[in-house]
């Protein structure tokens, strides 16, 4: 019997897209291959972190749309879950997809509805883990978060799957996530782990960085941990051109 092979895909979307380049969505499209291939590809789009605001969820259908072979789903827990069955639901997939938003409000009305429990399930079952920002900040211990107010602050209440903290949108230009992610790590708010700069994702298999991928040619990912006297110490991930 071939061994389940748990995975976790987490990505800095491209806030700031230039002409020509790939939309984020090329590392949501790398997100499903990763998925079996045997057959149309179940995608569940969770867009909890936005309030399940329809404007999102009328996006990403439209996205989906042009993409043969997958078959989309959307989980929305506001007023009530939309689906009978959640846990059923969910371990039918082959990705499962978070939006970004606000992490704290993700995990509150996660944890309200056994959502933790559950996913910890799904990838255990095989089904792919994957999303942006709050997305990705949700499957670690934490990261730096706005979500508290427009100042950044640690977020420490993360499912913990890969157990380490994340950061998302660690570029250079002009960008205090990359600041206050190193902060939080060298004064001890946060753990050592791995930072992803925009069109970046992470590539998890079990709780092992298997590798950076990247739709935007020089990004990178970094590792960063405790360093002395009170410091960091970081080294630079090369991420895959895809």
């Amino acid at each position: 019997m071939t061994p389940v092979r748990k995975q976790i895909f987490a990505f800095s979307g491209v806030l700031c897209p230039e002409p020509g380049q790939q939309s984020s969505f090329a590392l949501v499209d790398h997100a499903l291959s990763l998925a079996p291939r045997d057959g149309a590809r179940r995608v569940c789009y969770v867009p909890t972190a936005v309030g399940d605001a329809q404007a999102q969820i009328d996006g990403n259908a439209a996205a989906f749309a042009s993409r043969a072979g997958v078959e989309l789903s959307v989980l929305r827990l506001f007023t009530q879950p939309s689906v009978p069955d959640v846990r059923a639901h969910l371990l039918a997939q082959d990705v499962i997809l978070v939006e970004g938003g606000s992490v704290v409000n993700l995990m509150a009305v996660w944890r309200a509805h056994g959502l933790p429990e559950i996913l910890r399930e799904c990838w255990d079952a095989g089904v792919v883990l994957a999303g942006a920002s709050a997305g990705s900040l949700c499957w670690h211990l934490g990261g730096p978060t706005d979500s508290f107010g427009d100042s950044l602050d640690a977020f420490t209440d993360g499912l913990g799957f890969v157990p380490c903290s994340n950061g998302v949108h660690d570029d250079f230009a002009d960008q205090p996530r990359r600041r206050v992610y190193r902060r939080l790590i060298a004064d001890g708010t946060l753990p050592a782990g791995y930072a992803s700069e925009d069109g970046v994702g992470l590539h998890y298999i079990g709780t092992a960085l298997h590798e950076a991928v990247s739709i935007r040619a020089g990004k990178r990912a970094w590792r960063v941990w405790p360093g002395a006297d009170g410091g960091y110490a970081e080294e630079p991930i090369d991420a895959r051109l895809i």
